[in-house]
């Protein structure tokens, strides 16, 4: 039993939503560049960032906003919790993956291939 001082204990998705708001104050994302990440509305993420609604764990948004927390700390291990940069590594052409990370995030297919690049690079290092 929770005393007074304890809070109650956090859902996963609410968690998830939390984080993923911060993430996008850590990178700059709008509303409604989150939302496009997370195949949802500007208005829906306006909502989950100000805390009245949380993803749910049987959406696809959900799922996207998994990879999008796996990216997130994917870049946060290899930048050294170096925001700034993981937005600037965001933002630059790609070679190996042919365009923007930021750009292809946008799309669940790329999502999952930004966040396979990027473990596929930390496990070299």
């Amino acid at each position: 039993m929770a005393t007074r001082f304890e809070s109650p204990p956090r859902g996963d998705a609410e968690i998830l939503t939390s984080a993923l708001g911060r993430i996008a104050d850590f990178w700059n994302f709008s509303n409604t560049k989150l939302a496009t990440v997370l195949g949802v509305s500007a208005a829906t993420v306006s909502r989950l960032r100000s805390g009245r609604s949380v993803l749910d764990p049987a959406s696809k948004s959900y799922e996207a906003g998994q990879f999008l927390l796996r990216l997130f700390r994917s870049l946060d291990a290899l930048l050294g919790s170096d925001d700034a940069a993981a937005r600037r590594w965001l933002e630059t052409a790609n070679l190996d993956l042919n365009a923007r990370p930021l750009d292809l995030i946008d799309s669940f297919r790329g999502l999952i291939s930004v966040c396979d690049y990027v473990d596929a690079y930390r496990a070299r290092v």
